[in-house]
């Protein structure tokens, strides 16, 4: 069983900035691919970023995001970041922490967290 906690939600203004962090327990962290997800009220839950555990290093993301967006991680801390700038009002939504162990490719998350929420303001 892996557990992930998401901290960092909040408001901020539009052009703003926030940091997500997702701390797991449960396994070795290292192995873990590492993926965000976010849901706006309504819609579908869909992909932002992820970040690979084991096996060549890959970062990947959504369209919407690249290049104001950034994933990382710190396998000391059990932790992976989500660093956002440049947000924009249709950022907001609910940013979910997920892990597996799995193919990084296919993106079946085993595990997810409770979500944090992040609200973009005009």
């Amino acid at each position: 069983q892996v557990q992930l906690v998401e901290s960092g939600g909040g408001l901020v203004t539009a052009g703003g900035s926030l940091r997500l962090a997702c701390t797991a327990s449960g396994r070795t962290f290292s192995i873990l691919h590492m993926g965000w997800y976010r849901q706006a009220p309504g819609e579908e839950r869909e992909f932002v970023a992820a970040i690979s555990g084991w096996g060549p290093a890959r970062q990947t993301y959504e369209d919407s995001v690249k290049g104001r967006f950034t994933i990382s991680r710190d396998n000391a801390k059990n932790t992976v970041y989500l660093q956002m700038n440049s947000l924009k009002l249709e950022d907001t939504a609910v940013y979910f922490c997920a892990a597996t162990s799995g193919d990084y490719h296919k993106r079946t998350y085993d595990y997810w967290g409770q979500g944090t929420q992040v609200t973009v303001s005009s």
